[in-house]
Formats: structure tokens, sequence, C-alpha cells
């Protein structure tokens, strides 16, 4: 993937709690996001809908467009529509496909972009990424990242708890994403941005030494921080490199393997995991295993359907989704054997007890 951009390294305004949403109008209102009120405000089917309607009376000349799909096709068509008129802004309100088409459309035609998140899923809700399916396949394109955030504790509790359980698996593996970058700086002299690192760092190292669930409104604020400084951090370094390792190649190959096999932060946190035992980190394998099943996250191929025959293969195929990225599944080449051999000492060391 080329380099994302970089035009905004941080969001102008960051809204985090319960009754955000009320504050949108106010938000629009400031003068560097809308001078005008020409506004386009973007909703996916559910929440995003029922967003729009509450803030309907204070959106004065905006005009509503609801995408499904999250699709490269769709990103076009919303674009186009953008098209017929100057915006100020558009407003993405929904889950991460609705924000992500918002988020392709409007830096297709350099408008800036706000992202009212409905779910703590992924860090898409501030990363300069659009995740985007086409053609069979889902593709990562380099976006601007939101100028402004605004996440409504509210409706993240409405919805699946399913999802925001994902969240916290794709925020935890922002810590095996650093450590692969690291080990690419030590072994190949990559360049390495020690400010994306802090903030990728800081964001799961909070959730790990937080305490509380997701009925927790200040553990939800901690995980919407740790997503939001995730997607910082890429900004910061125009890269993915802060918050994918080779967590996220096992869960490419996994979605090109086994589709469906489970979400997308569920597959990368098994991943995290597995690669910080390849790594030989111990007490990191320890903090991170006990704060995956804390959480009711998968630690084990056999929890999202899989046999460990296919989470074999999808270790084995996984260097092959970022050939351009060396992590630690690059760094030991292991074959079938090996990875074989390694997985049966993994789900051993998952059997005993933390000291």
């Amino acid at each position: 993937m080329p380099l994302l951009a970089r035009t905004v390294a941080t969001p102008l305004a960051i809204d985090v709690r319960r009754g955000a949403v009320a504050g949108l109008g106010a938000l629009l209102a400031d003068r560097r996001i809308s001078g005008g009120g020409e506004v386009a405000v973007v909703v996916g089917p559910g929440q995003g809908e029922r967003i729009a309607d509450l803030i309907a009376p204070g959106l004065g000349r905006a005009d509503v467009f609801t995408v499904a799909g999250g699709t490269l096709d769709a990103a076009h068509d919303l674009g186009d529509k953008l098209r017929q008129r100057s915006y100020d802004a558009v407003v993405g309100i929904g889950g991460g496909k609705t924000i992500d088409t918002a988020k392709y459309a409007a830096s297709r035609y350099a408008i800036p972009m706000v992202s009212v998140a409905t779910s703590l899923a992924n860090d898409g809700i501030a990363s300069p990424v659009a995740s985007l399916d086409h053609d069979g396949g889902r593709g990562s394109y380099g976006v601007h990242i939101p100028i402004a955030i605004v996440v409504d504790l509210d409706f993240v509790g409405d919805g699946p708890d399913r999802q925001t359980r994902a969240g916290i698996g794709d925020a935890l593996s922002n810590l095996s994403a650093v450590a692969d970058w690291e080990l690419a700086h030590a072994v190949r002299d990559e360049p390495i941005d020690g400010l994306a690192v802090t903030l990728a760092r800081t964001g799961a190292e909070a959730l790990v030494n937080h305490a509380g669930g997701i009925g927790d409104d200040a553990f939800l604020t901690t995980l919407a921080e740790a997503l939001i400084l995730g997607g910082i951090a890429m900004a910061v370094c125009g890269s993915s490199r802060p918050a994918s390792g080779g967590c996220h190649e096992i869960s490419h190959a996994l979605d090109l393997l086994f589709p469906g096999a489970g979400s997308h932060g569920e597959q990368v946190g098994l991943g995290a995991l597995f690669c910080t035992f390849l790594r030989g980190d111990e007490p990191r394998f320890r903090q991170l295993a006990a704060t995956l099943h804390r959480h009711g996250l998968p630690t084990r191929p056999a929890e999202l359907g899989l046999t460990d025959e296919d989470f074999v293969a999808a270790v084995l195929h996984a260097p092959h989704t970022r050939p351009d990225r060396y992590t630690i599944l690059e760094h030991l080449k292991l074959d079938t054997d090996a990875v074989q051999e390694r997985l049966a000492e993994y789900l051993g060391a998952l059997r005993i007890p933390s000291r």
C-alpha cells in the first residue's frame, strides 16, 4: 500500500462521551469545519439513520445520503453525488463500513470529513485508511484522517457487545504490530517513527491495565481513545505500520482462506497473541492472553471455528498478503512442520496458569 494521506496529522476535535451527538451541530458550526453550513451527511442503515434524524433540526442545508455494503463501488457512487454540490464537510455516521465509505469519497474530492462512530469495532473511526470490498476481496486505501471525531457512548452501548469486543482485539493488536516494526528496524534498518510508536502503544497499554469492561463508561472511553490514538499514529508516520503487523497478515490470510471465521478484531487479537508467542516475549504473552480472555476474545483457533490445520495454513499464507512488510513471520520463515510444532507449543502455553 502506498504512503497514506498526511494532510491532517491530528483532528481538530475529539468528543467521546454519552450524549456527544447532541453537540454535533455546534461542532459543525466551527468555521474551520463548515463556514457556510453546506454539509453532506452520510449514514448507514440502523443507528446512523437514527442519529441523522436526531440531529436533523440543526443540520440546516445538509443533504443526507444512505450507503450500504462498504464497497469501492459504493464509495465511488457517493463521490459522484458529492460532486453535485460544493460541500464544506462530509459527516460519516455509523459503523466501520459507512465511515470508510465516507472517508474514501470525501478524500477523493478533498472534502474535510467528520467521523461520528456508532460502534467501536475497529480503528477505522480515526485512521487514514479505508477498507473497502472490491472484486471479491478487500482493499486498503489511503485517505485523509477525519478532521473531527465524535463517539457517543449511548449509541455504542446500544450496539452488539461482540462489535465492542472486536474493537478491544484491534486496539490490543497494536502491541504486536509495534513489536514487529521494532524488529524490522533492528534487523533491516527500516525507518521507525517514535511518536507513532508511542501513540499506538500508549492506547493499547491503557486497555491492558484497565480493570473495567464493556459495561463501564470509563473503559469504553479508554477503548475509544486507544482506537483513535492508533489512527492518529498511522497518520503521523504515513503508514499503517504502528497498527498492522504479523497479526494483520494472519487476519488477511484467514479472510482469504476461511472467510467469515471471525471479525477483524477477533482475528487480529488472536494473531497478535500468536505472534507475541513466536517472539518469545513471555511476560507480554501472559499479559495479552489474560486481557483477551478477560474480555471474551478468542485465544485459540477452535474458538473461531477453525481446526489447527486451518490456522497453520493461514500462518503459512500470511506473509504473502503483505510481501512488502517484515514481521516475526517473515523473520522466522517457518515451514509447515515448524508452524505445527510452534502452534502445539502455543496451545500448551495457554494451559499454563499465569504466574
